[in-house]
């Protein structure tokens, strides 16, 4: 069992206009990762904060794939798509706490956008298992956490884990409030 998830009502909060122009914008922050006709993997998408924007960046032949453990998140984030006109380029996957079940996208990724979500994992090794995968050759991960919720220390871990499972820090992006690094697939 997860150490803590959060709520699946705080997802309306996450997905707010006011995060995007008080904190972080989706689509400058992802603008050298997400590109036309990829498909990127989001595990812990909440209510589509990044999904929507994803969407709009990989065109109408990438798609973007996402995994959560909460069915209400993932009803945010459809309805959120379904307004925006770009549900179709979105899968969303309702998953068990102890498995992504995403074998099927293994050697299929772009790109995968772990965003404030790794620290409420029971097992930060299983997802780089799980993860890793599922990258091409030389795709890349975002990989960021809140800053003062989870420490210097355990993010470092956290990389630690992602280097063991097949993964090599290539930047250190600088993310407001964020904990941050860009990994590759050795």
């Amino acid at each position: 069992m997860a150490k803590h998830i959060c709520p699946w009502w705080l997802g309306y909060l996450l997905a707010s206009p006011m995060r995007r122009w008080m904190l972080q914008s989706p689509e400058k922050l992802l603008a050298p990762y997400a590109l036309e006709g990829m498909t990127i993997l989001e595990p812990g998408p909440g209510m589509g904060f990044f999904t929507v924007p994803l969407a709009r960046m990989v065109g109408a032949n990438g798609r973007v794939v996402t995994v959560d453990v909460q069915p209400k998140m993932l009803e945010g984030l459809r309805r959120r798509a379904r307004r925006a006109g770009l549900l179709s380029r979105i899968e969303t996957r309702l998953v068990p706490f102890d498995s992504m079940q995403i074998d099927d996208l293994n050697d299929a990724v772009d790109f995968v956008l772990a965003f404030a979500m790794v620290h409420e994992l029971p097992l930060v090794e299983r997802f780089f298992a799980e993860t890793v995968p599922t990258l091409r050759m030389g795709g890349l991960m975002l990989l960021a956490e809140p800053a003062g919720h989870v420490t210097s220390e355990a993010f470092e871990n956290e990389l630690a884990a992602a280097r063991k499972a097949g993964l090599e820090v290539v930047a250190r992006p600088v993310i407001r409030r964020s904990l941050a690094a860009v990994l590759r697939k050795i």
